[in-house]
């Protein structure tokens, strides 16, 4: 049987190489029952190209994979 294997691209410059890139924030919001502020600690795990750096987020890989895969099921 045929192998065949199709890569998830930048749609920017076609590149396939990507590194994991965090950021890190607090969230300060107060709250109906107290004057004081309270946070959420947020961290974002986003995909930078390493060509042209241009950022995805895991869902937008995961929808281009599945673009991937819907062409090639339909090539059957």
């Amino acid at each position: 049987m045929e192998e065949i294997r199709d890569f998830f691209e930048c749609d920017s410059c076609s590149n396939r190489e990507f590194k994991r890139v965090y950021t890190f924030s607090l969230r300060f919001h107060r709250v109906n029952f107290s004057d004081d502020l309270i946070y959420d600690k947020i961290i974002e795990e986003l995909y930078e190209c390493c060509k042209c750096h241009k950022k995805f987020t895991l869902d937008q890989i995961e929808e281009g994979l599945d673009k991937i895969k819907k062409m090639r099921k339909g090539d059957q």
